[in-house]
């Protein structure tokens, strides 16, 4: 579909607040989707448990008066795009799967709706497509909705405590609920086709124009990294329970001759004692989004280093194409059979720590020009615009 081709207004309920610290698939989807229409994005909704907890943070305090007010919508900067902020619910994950729990779920669900149907009315929206976008929490607000296509967009398995203890039972009802399942894995494709039999798979992307910034001469390595020794072997990303830490202590064991750099957030329940005992292995904590091509410039080689699960079959980890879009040279282990797709040959997939080590050899060894553009060229095919446009498409396909 072309720009400025005609789609309906989108209603899309995301999983994140639009001015999140972290990059999301559901907010970067639906600021790419208001290329082509409206999109109303209504930000996961505070409860009064997060009044009193982020009570002395900034982002809650730009909210603050749209909480009391019929009109509640932010500004987002980008055209097309208006951020909706709901009125705050209660708290009520405390509470055990069951009845109880579903009654107030209700309750705070047809609070959502109702917001959002005010509002559409006073913006003359009565054709509209609905796209829950991983925030199972609230299953049935398209079912108190009236839009013309209900889409769930699942981005994930569920796997914390926190998600499992409700998510599955809500999950499985926006599932069977949904006109269309669009999954960002064929795995996730094939085990929500068990309940729902129209899924698409559409994969993650990455905002190419970001990381390719790092291929710039004049810009500087991040100070964190830019006196380690080189050449650094570089991974960005949670540091939690998808890691290979059996695959890690080798491939770090064997190699001392290089400087593992990891960046994320920690996952300390998750994380072996060993990690913190590697003197060629630097944990340097999240590093803010802005700084990403500063710190991928200091990188020879990235790594996926996953395990080889069920739960990592169904990811496609956004910093792919972010590696790709800086020009580096990407080793990851063989957990997702769709990435090789999506990557052509720029991307080596390997077993083993033996297989790693000598694959992060010939990385550094055949980097050329040629490989550089190679990798940025299968990087801008997969940006979020792309992604947009097969939105587009499949909209109006399932539309027509």
């Amino acid at each position: 579909m072309m720009k400025g081709a005609s789609l309906p207004a989108i209603v899309f309920l995301g999983a994140v607040r639009y001015d999140g610290i972290y990059e999301s698939t559901s907010f970067n989807t639906a600021k790419s989707l208001a290329q082509y229409t409206t999109v109303y994005y209504i930000e996961n909704p505070y409860t009064i448990k997060d009044l009193w907890k982020e009570r002395k943070q900034m982002h809650l305090r730009r909210r603050w008066r749209l909480f009391f007010k019929r009109r509640s919508i932010l500004d987002s900067g980008i055209k097309n795009l208006l951020i909706i902020v709901i009125p705050p619910l209660l708290s009520i994950h405390f509470l055990p799967e069951g009845k109880l729990y579903r009654f107030f779920l209700r309750v705070n669900q047809r609070r959502i709706a109702g917001h959002i149907r005010k509002l559409l009315q006073e913006e003359g929206q009565s054709n509209y497509v609905f796209i829950n976008s991983f925030n199972f929490h609230y299953p049935d607000v398209g079912l108190f909705l009236s839009p013309i296509l209900r889409i769930y967009q699942c981005v994930d398995a569920l796997v914390t405590r926190y998600d499992t203890k409700h998510g599955v039972v809500s999950e499985d009802k926006v599932v069977k609920q949904s006109d269309l399942v669009v999954c960002t894995s064929r795995e996730l494709c094939r085990l929500k086709g068990e309940f729902n039999p129209n899924v698409y798979f559409m994969p993650n992307a990455a905002q190419v124009e970001h990381s390719m910034k790092s291929l710039e001469p004049d810009l500087n390595v991040l100070n964190v990294v830019r006196e380690l020794k080189k050449p650094i072997i570089g991974y960005i990303g949670n540091i939690e329970r998808r890691l290979d830490y059996d695959l890690l202590e080798k491939l770090i064991g064997r190699n001392r001759q290089y400087d593992f750099v990891f960046a994320g957030p920690i996952a300390w329940e998750v994380v072996p004692d060993w990690i913190f005992r590697q003197p060629n292995l630097h944990l340097i904590g999240r590093i803010d989004y802005e700084s990403l091509p500063q710190l991928l410039k200091g990188f020879a080689v990235c790594l996926i280093p996953f395990k080889k699960n069920d739960v990592s079959a169904t990811v496609f980890p956004l910093k792919l194409f972010e590696y790709l879009g800086a020009g580096k040279p990407v080793i990851a282990t063989k957990f997702n059979p769709d990435l090789k797709e999506y990557t052509k040959d720029v991307v080596v997939y390997v077993d083993t720590a033996e297989e790693f080590s000598m694959a992060i050899e010939r990385s550094l060894q055949q980097n050329r020009v040629a490989d550089v553009e190679r990798r940025v060229a299968i990087a801008k095919y997969n940006t979020w615009d792309e992604r947009a446009k097969a939105w587009a498409d499949l909209i109006t396909e399932k539309l027509g």
